[in-house]
């Protein structure tokens, strides 16, 4: 997946939609010179603003770089000593982007004539930190930093818990959590219903009404599909059985993310519990990933997954560098991309045909094992507990479960002690499976330890965007099999940089697809994809 982490916080927010793929921009002084004159007209508000946004962006790139820390390196003694310090830069982050200060130079700028001087980039900054400053100064500081130390209290108590398999370690901070959460919408958004804020915080303009119909609609196709294609006979998994060297892997991850258009000139791998996509700039990317002697494969498409995520952070306009729009803050489409680069292209056959060879030389134990074997085992789809090791078509249902259980809680007030157990019962409705314990049930993703309700739903309305991209590309390139094939998948990059990834956050996830698509959001394009390559794969 995404990718974990996320920030805990950006500019002028009370988190950054943590979690997979929202990043804190770097937080470097803006250049003046790389901008034409009349670009930025020098005036003494515009110089005013642009030093106090850059001591935020600093106060940003403080607390992302101790956040990349906490989960790559720092010793379990050390966490809370970390955690504080973060609590810390984030809170005096909060503070700056909330000042009077900071309101007032806002304000000017928004006035047309000083906002139509500024360049695009700078306008969907001002534009953008006014509404977060309108909404974030009501949230009083000394709630904002007792909910910043308990997300950082309550995601080592969920780390504890999963270890355990014991819910009730996390059970008090969930409940905490929940309860901050809603008040904490309360205070940016009077009046209106707590989820639906949340879902919005995360793929803005998208509601619940929204995702039920395109879910309801999924569900209804992908049901019947899934029922024959567990009939029909499955692919032998214990031809994978043996010790994969770790080393060896980090080579294979080194090799597909240059594949498929990751600059490592521009990035840097670690290791994580969790996979996890971090970006300061599209100059400075970084990407994690998690190894098991086990299984090459988990770790392969998490490479290629974090990759996406990479690709789309790396690309984006030069000229939107230092702006709020540097990064796309729309979950969905982001994970559209980590989505579309894991499972449209690397679950392909033709994506493995110019390079399966050079896997086989870096994993020696691949080399009994033919392409068609490897293809059918990496698209083995069976119901299965973890989420993140799902095959693409039960994954859908992995994401609607989670969706109702965040409805159960903030419209049905489910409380706290009954989600162990109501997340069973979705499990054996959708999947025909029961977690044995909770570490392969509710407490298996990290998600809701720091607050991140309302996340989960983007990752399938990524998966639903990424069959109606497929159309797109194929309608201007032609057969992606084709290109795939001939080793071709730059190509397919370079469009998915120009269509999409160069535009950072300027356009809104609806915007998204109209251009690039010319339709409205439908899941009808990913239920063709998946009738066609599983028809065709289990015959």
């Amino acid at each position: 997946m995404f990718a974990e982490l996320r920030e805990l916080l950006r500019s002028g927010a009370i988190r950054r939609h943590q979690l997979r793929s929202k990043y804190l921009s770097t937080p470097t002084s803006y250049d003046m010179k790389k901008h034409k004159k009349e670009d930025f007209p020098v005036s003494q508000t515009f110089d005013q603003f642009q030093a106090l946004y850059s001591r935020i962006r600093h106060f940003n790139r403080a607390a992302t770089l101790m956040s990349w820390d906490l989960y790559t390196a720092t010793p379990k003694n050390g966490y809370q000593d970390m955690s504080d310090t973060l609590t810390y830069f984030s809170s005096e982050s909060f503070s700056l982007s909330t000042s009077d200060e900071f309101r007032a130079l806002l304000t000017s700028l928004s006035q047309p004539e000083e906002l139509n001087a500024l360049s695009e980039g700078m306008q969907y900054t001002v534009k953008k930190l006014k509404k977060q400053m309108e909404k974030n100064s009501r949230i009083p500081k000394d709630f904002y930093e007792e909910l910043i130390s308990l997300q950082s209290a309550s995601m080592q108590a969920w780390g504890e818990a999963k270890r355990t398999a014991d819910f009730s370690i996390f059970a008090p901070y969930l409940e905490k959590l929940i309860d901050k959460t809603i008040q904490r919408c309360a205070y940016t958004d009077p009046g209106k219903d707590t989820y639906e804020v949340l879902l919005d915080e995360y793929e803005e303009g998208m509601d619940s009404a929204s995702i039920d119909r395109v879910f309801s609609e999924l569900k209804e196709g992908l049901v019947p599909l899934l029922d024959q294609i567990l009939a029909a006979p499955q692919p032998d998994s214990s031809l994978f059985k043996g010790y994969y060297d770790p080393d060896a892997q980090k080579k294979v991850q080194e090799l597909l993310l240059t594949y498929i258009g990751f600059s490592l000139e521009s990035g840097t791998v670690a290791e994580s519990e969790h996979p996890f996509t971090l970006g300061f700039s599209k100059h400075d990317v970084r990407v994690t990933n998690h190894f098991r002697p086990d299984d090459p494969l988990c770790a392969m498409f998490s490479a290629i997954h974090e990759g996406g995520h990479g690709i789309f952070e790396q690309n984006v306009d030069s000229a939107l560098q230092n702006t709020e729009a540097d990064d796309c803050p729309f979950m969905g489409v982001h994970e559209s991309q980590s989505r579309f680069y894991e499972n449209m292209l690397g679950r392909n056959r033709n994506f493995w045909l110019p390079i399966y060879p050079q896997i086989q030389e870096l994993l020696p134990e691949l080399k009994r094992i033919s392409l068609d074997d490897f293809v059918r085992e990496i698209n083995h789809v069976k119901n299965s507990f973890i989420r993140t090791d799902a095959d693409e078509v039960t994954y859908p249902l992995h994401i609607i479960i989670r969706y109702e259980i965040e409805q159960a809680i903030f419209r049905d007030h489910t409380p706290v002690s009954e989600l162990p157990a109501l997340w069973n019962q979705k499990m054996q409705q959708y999947l025909h499976i029961t977690p044995s314990n909770d570490a392969e049930g509710i407490l298996q993703d990290m998600h809701w330890s720091d607050g991140s309700f309302g996340y989960f739903p983007s990752y399938l309305l990524g998966s639903i965007y990424d069959g109606m991209f497929l159309q797109a590309i194929e309608h201007d390139l032609g057969s992606i099999d084709e290109l795939l094939a001939a080793g071709r998948i730059l190509e397919i990059t370079h469009w998915l940089n120009e269509k999409i990834h160069r535009y950072g956050g300027l356009r809104l996830p609806k915007d998204v697809l109209r251009e690039v698509c010319h339709k409205e959001l439908s899941a009808q394009p990913l239920l063709t994809y998946f009738r066609e390559k599983y028809t065709k794969l289990y015959q």
